[in-house]
């Protein structure tokens, strides 16, 4: 079986189930960095990565935009000096499904590997 950040998002269309309690922990063990909460009224992962230098925090924001247009899955994402939050949700089911985590762990990739290749960042 394939690890969660090398699946890919299905389309997901209105009415899809929202992932199941059992489904939502299970699925936690693979991004245990990711919080579930209710942002706005909808259940959602969130996540916070720190960075030292704005520039490298701008850089890290970049590749996840990127991410999320290639599987065709968008976060909000707010970008600020020392700090990028992400939240994961799909809009179409106002709350959490399976892309939802695969897009954590795939963000959770990005991080590693930029930490890897020089950006800055601190409690990863």
């Amino acid at each position: 079986m394939p690890a969660l950040y090398e699946k890919h998002c299905e389309a997901c269309q209105l009415g899809a189930p929202l992932v199941t309690e059992e489904e939502a922990t299970e699925l936690l063990l693979s991004v245990p960095a990711w919080k579930r909460e209710f942002h706005d009224g909808i259940e959602k992962l969130k996540r916070e990565f720190h960075f030292i230098e704005f520039k490298d925090a701008f850089s890290f924001t970049y590749k996840v935009v990127n991410l999320a247009e290639r599987e065709n899955h968008h976060p909000s994402v707010m970008t600020e000096w020392g700090k990028v939050t992400i939240y994961w949700w799909t809009q179409k089911i106002n709350g959490l499904h399976v892309n939802d985590f695969i897009m954590a762990a795939k963000t959770d990739m990005i991080a590693k590997l930029s930490a890897r290749t020089g950006e800055r960042s601190t409690n990863q």
